[in-house]
């Protein structure tokens, strides 16, 4: 009897692809928000705004690997979620405790308050998706 293993499931199929569809709209919105406040207002916020730009980043990144689908694809939408989620909550805490090191919002401020919370909830999907799609033990 020949065993053989149960094929991965893709990450970019099923509710994968409105994942990737909500990163993407994310990757947009972030990008559009830090491009836009690096180029008239740097001076007064830079690290809000250079970290709306990285959570931009990771967005981009974040869809493309979950589109991917491959091994690779895998590895660098679970790097990207594990980044994310710990930006996100590292942010959240710091912009709940000290408001004066944020003087403006960032994607991940008060934990995404400013997107209805959807960068908090984000993260916790992609990794559930990737836990979800991983090859099922035999």
């Amino acid at each position: 009897m020949v065993e053989t293993r149960p094929a991965r499931r893709a990450t970019n199929t099923g509710p994968g692809r409105l994942l990737i569809a909500v990163y993407l709209l994310f990757a947009i919105a972030a990008t559009s928000r830090a491009g836009l406040q690096i180029a008239t207002k740097f001076d007064e916020a830079p690290v809000a705004y250079l970290l709306s730009a990285l959570a931009a980043l990771i967005y981009i990144v974040a869809a493309v690997g979950l589109a991917r689908a491959g091994h690779t694809g895998r590895r660098v939408a679970l790097a990207c979620c594990t980044v994310e989620l710990v930006g996100v909550l590292a942010v959240g805490v710091l912009s709940v405790v000290d408001k004066e090191l944020f003087p403006d919002e960032t994607v991940w401020s008060q934990f995404g308050s400013g997107y209805g919370y959807i960068p908090l909830v984000l993260p916790v999907l992609g990794l559930l998706w990737l836990w979800r799609t991983r090859r099922d033990a035999a």
